[in-house]
């Protein structure tokens, strides 16, 4: 390793993402880049300090010896650096917790409570993001996430707040129209769990369904406001549809609901633990979503 070069500091963000993750696919996700950005960051950092940090496997990404040692050192040093600079804007200017929610839960259950919390915390300014679909990860400039995750991520502060359980549902004009015992009709699937309605039946002890045709959309808003169009049946979440079923904008098709093995998470780094709002925030939403939730500190 060349002794004396300035490193990008860039890059060696980028590497500790990709060393946390193991992946530059979900590095890429979580700084919001391009996975050629990310590998590009990466290689011309190999380059910078002439040794190879990774090894690239078909299906996986591992440290080299090279690797993990100054992964050990950077990272300690990167997750100060960002402490520091959010402790200093805190300090400079008012107070804002920057909050990561997935849509659907945003729309659903966040944001319909959210006066709650601004009315006792009426000193936090709050910046509230639900504009990624996505699951899986912590968006790295966001202080809280409530994200969809099968296991806690690690490295993380995680506690469940919520399993993710489906319902069959529709507008009551297809329910009155399709014979879903028959398991011929439209279906919609959500492109992120293209195997749930396989999941739901077997759960179910059906057999497999035989669909009309199939309507595949990226988000469970979309996906709800497709089956209230009466475009087909959907796999809903449960709570989180309950005021499309009091206000009968849907209706169940069966009682059987599929637990899945996911369920949302409220996450945040371990050393935001110790800031005011952070701890405000995550006591207002286990007393006010949590169900059971699952403390990790990975």
């Amino acid at each position: 390793m060349m002794a004396g070069r300035n490193v990008s500091l860039r890059g060696l963000r980028f590497f500790c993402v990709a060393g946390r993750r193991l992946s530059f696919r979900r590095a890429a996700e979580e700084l919001f880049v391009s996975t050629s950005a990310v590998s590009h960051q990466i290689r011309s950092l190999e380059r910078e300090l002439e040794v190879a940090l990774f090894v690239r496997k078909p299906s996986a990404l591992e440290l080299t010896e090279e690797g993990a040692r100054l992964f050990a050192e950077v990272d300690p040093l990167i997750r100060r650096i960002d402490a520091v600079t959010r402790g200093f804007s805190r300090r400079v200017g008012r107070r804002s917790l920057r909050i990561s929610v997935q849509p659907f839960f945003a729309s659903e259950m966040f944001v319909p409570r959210l006066p709650e919390f601004t009315q006792a915390h009426p000193g936090f300014d709050l910046h509230v993001d639900t504009s990624d679909e996505s699951s899986e990860r912590h968006p790295s400039e966001f202080d809280v996430s409530v994200r969809l995750f099968r296991v806690p991520p690690p490295g993380f502060h995680a506690e469940r707040l919520l399993p993710l359980a489906l319902v069959p549902a529709a507008s009551a004009d297809f329910a009155g129209r399709w014979a879903f015992d028959e398991g011929e009709f439209p279906i919609i699937v959500h492109t992120r769990r293209a195997g749930a309605w396989r999941e739901w039946a077997a759960s179910a002890g059906r057999p497999p369904l035989k669909p009309r045709h199939v309507l595949k959309l990226d988000s469970m808003i979309a996906v709800a406001r497709a089956a209230e169009r009466g475009l087909g049946a959907a796999l809903v979440p449960v709570p989180l549809s309950d005021a499309w079923f009091r206000s009968g904008s849907l209706v169940r098709l069966s009682e059987h609901t599929l637990l899945t093995r996911s369920g949302y998470y409220f996450v945040c780094r371990h050393e935001d633990l110790q800031r005011e709002d952070v701890r405000a925030l995550r006591e207002w939403m286990l007393r006010t979503f949590g169900c059971g939730h699952e403390k990790s500190s990975t």
